[in-house]
């Protein structure tokens, strides 16, 4: 099972009843949270850019005015950790995705945390656990990478101010570099934010450069979530493929409906058959096991010419190819591109070779 197909689920039909009762108790948590209580301050490396604040940033519920460089940063998405890191600056709280890498930092940005101490990590599945993230004195919270909803939005902006996800895209849909940018702007650091996402897309052009053979050819990411998942172009993962050169099957939005992915009818198996097709599954062997068995995607020439590539969900490799962050991105190309080089060779008998 693919973990973001369910948690996105679940995530999207976040509960929100308890929000104004919780906007309540906020006053008193915050009153309440003594020094003694107090998580230790994320670490911020580096000046910020001259006149950087005050930064007003639009986002799908209105605006929000950051008056200085924050301090103590937590974050409500899912991926923001990573482009904080990389900017120098520690969270003092993240929101867990993959479920197994303490603070949620996984370990493509390891590195970038140093001494610091690890965010302590909330739990997002039901929505943002607003006591908890009270209690972390927090002077920003960003949401960039979420599905916050109106009133979950209202409530974290009574403990700090609060950054939701962008009105331009689906919730989940930002793309790692506008969400970059708008986190590099948020901290101070928006010049260093733009030459982050310029070095990564240098690496996306090069691998372009090097496989021109990716270019106009078709591309899919999927998972075995309840059937068979598939990501949508406003899915980071698909972006993913597209920045690389290939494109979506041309009815594929239409097919899933406005989300960033969803289950297709056996009807629409078609929508599988393409040049380069990535599965992310619980373990290569059952993955195959499992498309073997079916007969209708057997007889596809997708399956018949080996153009699938299989990426292990629990795998570090699975963890970045769900991330998809200016720090992830990197780790992910170096084991991705030689596997669809391999797919799409037009030689069956070429091998795609694992990765991990």
């Amino acid at each position: 099972m693919a973990r973001f197909s369910l948690l996105s689920a679940v995530r999207g039909r976040a509960r929100a009843a308890g929000a104004l009762t919780a906007a309540l108790l906020l006053a008193g948590a915050l009153t309440a949270c003594g020094s003694d209580t107090a998580a230790t301050p994320g670490a911020a490396a580096g000046a910020t850019d001259p006149g950087a604040f005050p930064v007003t940033i639009d986002h799908k519920y209105g605006s929000t005015k950051i008056e200085k460089a924050p301090q103590r940063v937590v974050t409500v998405g899912l991926t923001e950790q990573d482009a904080l890191l990389a900017l120098g600056v520690v969270p003092v709280g993240t929101t867990e995705y993959l479920g197994n890498f303490p603070g949620a930092i996984g370990p493509w940005a390891k590195d970038k945390l140093g001494s610091a101490p690890v965010p302590t990590v909330l739990k997002g599945t039901d929505g943002p656990q607003f006591e908890k993230i009270a209690a972390l004195k927090p002077d920003l919270i960003i949401g960039l990478y979420s599905a916050l909803t109106q009133e979950q939005y209202s409530t974290l902006s009574k403990i700090a101010p609060t950054i939701a996800q962008p009105k331009g895209f689906n919730d989940y849909g930002i793309p790692w570099q506008d969400e970059t940018k708008a986190v590099g702007k948020a901290v101070g650091k928006a010049k260093e934010a733009d030459q982050l996402v310029q070095g990564v897309e240098d690496q996306l052009a090069k691998a372009r450069a090097a496989h021109p053979e990716f270019a106009g050819q078709t591309a899919l990411m999927a998972t075995q979530y309840d059937g068979y998942f598939v990501y949508g172009s406003e899915d980071p993962r698909s972006r993913i493929l597209t920045d690389l050169g290939f494109k979506l099957p041309a009815n594929l939005d239409q097919a899933i409906g406005d989300k960033f992915g969803a289950n297709i009818s056996a009807e629409r198996t078609d929508l599988l058959n393409v040049d380069a097709l990535v599965w992310i599954v619980d373990t290569v062997a059952n993955g195959q096991a499992t498309l073997a068995k079916d007969k209708l995607y057997s007889g596809l020439n997708v399956a018949k010419q080996k153009r699938e590539v299989f990426i292990e969900d629990s795998s570090t490799y699975g963890s970045a190819t769900s991330f998809v962050s200016v720090l992830s991105l990197p780790y992910q190309l170096q084991r991705l591109v030689p596997q669809l080089a391999a797919a799409v060779d037009g030689n069956p008998a070429t091998e795609v070779k694992p990765a991990s």
